[in-house]
């Protein structure tokens, strides 16, 4: 079926298969699966544009920078910035990522409690349960069985696409919201839309892909292939999350039926689509909240513990043992733990909480972003790797819009629309 040339390039895209998907396919956790389960009940398909086409064409840019500075240089991104700028500059980065990403982690074991809630599961039996089971996998595996399990994870995803299919959404106005831009001028759409965009850009995501392509050693002889993985990981995180909102859009928006019912997270979702869409996509959207919950739990204290021992020069990664990189494995551990026991406190405010982790990501963001821009175009770093010509005009353009973007978000945040 095949040529032999076919085969080979198969099989070396497979080996190389990870860093890029599950990158972007994380980025459709708790946080993420709530944001676009309130934009498609408050605004139905009009907004699915913003995800199908401006979201996976820019983070498919940044990815990729991550993707080149990695494979040039051999390292991750939090040495890059300590190497290239300063100590100081990299440990107050350091510090807004680790409040940042603790907050978000906690924010996922709430959607491990809120999605088994939904199957009659105590979060005092779900949160334990899961957090020592990751921690288990992590501590325990190597980075190839590790990065399999997380990849079958990212294909419990697209229990989203039944899921929304049994809300019987109107497929002529879904295909209008996808290709057509829709825009209002107020206050409330615009937050939308910065939340949107800005839930599928974190700051995280740029360390993690490049610890994940050092950490399997991949080079620029596997460019092309790891690239093919970072843009499928941009489509199908794009794809997903078209379907939740399109899911929530059909069930919750302009819908009689649905009455006063707000939803404002994405375990009042689950739960609020099995009297409109029946048990089963109801069912569908908490087996895929509890994944991503899951998956997330995982990756943001990996990430977290990668960019803080290589910011300081600390041994890291989950190929060596224990005593070989105790900090690496001490920070995990203790995010796992930490976010898990403060979910099991009653009335913990998690809305508080995740209002610090939003403001906090606003607020790297754009660091990061003009950190990343500046490196790349270092021939002392890049070599002939730099930005080259209209590619560098794009970045930049990108760079600076997400900038602002993030910005209007962080002032939105603190003075929220009327």
């Amino acid at each position: 079926m095949f040529g032999r040339g076919g085969r080979r390039n198969i099989l070396i895209f497979l080996s190389v298969l990870g860093p890029g998907v599950i990158t972007a396919m994380v980025d459709n956790d708790a946080g993420g699966i709530a944001t676009y389960s309130i934009t498609g009940a408050k605004y139905g398909y009009s907004m699915i544009w913003v995800i199908a086409i401006m979201t996976t064409i820019l983070l498919s840019m940044i990815q990729e920078m991550n993707v080149r500075m990695g494979m040039v240089t051999g390292k991750g991104l939090a040495a890059l910035i300590r190497e290239r700028f300063s100590l100081r500059l990299t440990a107050l980065v350091m510090l807004a990522l680790v409040i940042a990403n603790f907050a978000n982690t906690m924010g996922e074991f709430a959607g491990i409690a809120a999605s088994m809630q939904i199957f009659g599961v105590s979060k005092y039996i779900a949160v334990p349960f899961m957090a020592a089971a990751i921690w288990w996998l992590v501590v325990k595996g190597t980075y190839s069985p590790v990065e399999k399990v997380f990849l079958i994870a990212s294909l419990v995803y697209f229990v989203y696409i039944p899921a929304a299919i049994l809300a019987k959404p109107n497929w002529g106005q879904v295909t209008l919201g996808t290709f057509v831009p829709s825009i209002e001028t107020n206050a409330a759409f615009i937050t939308t839309l910065i939340a949107v965009i800005g839930t599928s850009i974190a700051p995280w995501q740029q360390f993690y892909q490049q610890a994940a392509i050092v950490d399997k050693g991949l080079d620029l002889d596997t460019y092309k292939y790891e690239l093919t993985d970072t843009i499928l990981g941009c489509v199908l995180m794009a794809i997903i999350a078209s379907f939740i909102v399109i899911a929530c859009g059909a069930a919750f928006f302009n819908n009689p039926a649905v009455g006063a019912t707000q939803i404002t997270d994405a375990g009042q979702a689950a739960a609020a689509l099995a009297p409109i869409a029946g048990k089963n996509a109801s069912y569908l959207f908490a087996i895929g909240l509890f994944v991503a919950a899951t998956f997330a739990g995982s990756i943001l204290p990996l990430s977290t513990a990668y960019s803080v021992c290589e910011a300081f020069g600390w041994e890291s990664g989950i190929n060596r043992k224990f005593r070989e990189a105790p900090r690496f494995y001490i920070l995990y551990t203790s995010f796992i733990a930490g976010a898990a026991l403060l979910i099991l406190i009653p009335r913990i405010p998690l809305i508080s909480v995740m209002f610090i982790s939003q403001a906090m990501n606003g607020l790297m963001l754009p660091v990061i972003l003009i950190c990343m821009a500046l490196i790349i175009n270092d021939r002392e770093i890049m070599g002939d790797y730099v930005n080259k010509g209209v590619f560098n005009t794009i970045i930049w353009i990108a760079v600076i819009f997400l900038v602002a973007l993030t910005l209007a978000l962080v002032y939105f945040t603190i003075f929220p629309a009327r």
